[in-house]
């Protein structure tokens, strides 16, 4: 049982956690994401295009990024480029090291959805009067994104967790705030385990929403066939 001083810091350290990750870890998680959507699309879309030069430049860009790691990166941006006269603040350095790295995985699964949809759409397209572009914005993209959306969500909800990497490079989320609170009053399990919870509550509702998301898309999906 845990006695009454450690339930009175659990419940007093809740908001001082949770506030941190409503303001600093899912902002920085959303704004990547939708910047990395943007990167991982374009890539991906070189690549289906298969745009010489450019879909080689796809390629070593998803090689480098998916081949290092994710803390390795965030180490190289943020205390790497003052060397060369790039400095970046914290919260913007994670967000591009983020945007890159999770575009890049992305990147992967939009290009997978592309070229599962068959080849007859492009087609069908073209006949009634659509252009490439056209064709592939109007028909190829939305059944390709609906396809990717359950892993590009999956990776959303990894996003929110590792996020707490960003503490290394002095981004105050919610996993900093835990542990100078656990540094003042050493009791590092239970605030560990309490900041766990928080994040485990963050990626249970981004699943409910994924889950409604997909119901959503596949009710669209039955009305377009």
């Amino acid at each position: 049982m845990l006695d009454t001083k450690l339930w009175e810091l659990l419940i007093d350290s809740f908001p001082k956690m949770l506030m941190p990750g409503l303001t600093v870890t899912m902002p920085l998680t959303l704004i990547s994401f939708t910047l990395a959507l943007i990167i991982a699309t374009v890539t991906a879309l070189v690549q289906f295009a298969n745009i010489k030069g450019l879909k080689q430049l796809a390629r070593f860009y998803i090689w480098v990024v998916r081949g290092t790691p994710l803390l390795v990166q965030l180490f190289i941006v943020f205390y790497g480029l003052p060397h060369v006269g790039l400095l970046i603040d914290s919260f913007p350095a994670a967000v591009m090291v983020f945007s890159i790295n999770s575009g890049a995985y992305c990147a992967e699964t939009i290009r997978a959805a592309l070229e599962a949809v068959p080849h007859g759409q492009l087609e069908a397209g073209y006949c009634v009067g659509l252009s490439y572009l056209q064709t592939i914005r109007r028909i190829v993209l939305p059944q390709a994104l609906r396809t990717a959306f359950p892993s590009l969500f999956n990776s959303l909800i990894s996003m929110v967790k590792d996020t707490s990497l960003t503490t290394c490079i002095t981004v105050t989320e919610m996993f900093m705030v835990t542990q100078r609170i656990a540094a003042r009053t050493y009791e590092h399990l239970a605030l560990y385990i309490e900041v766990a919870v928080i994040y485990l509550i963050f990626s249970t509702v981004l699943t409910k929403v994924q889950t409604w998301g997909e119901k959503k898309l596949n009710y669209y999906g039955r009305k377009a066939d």
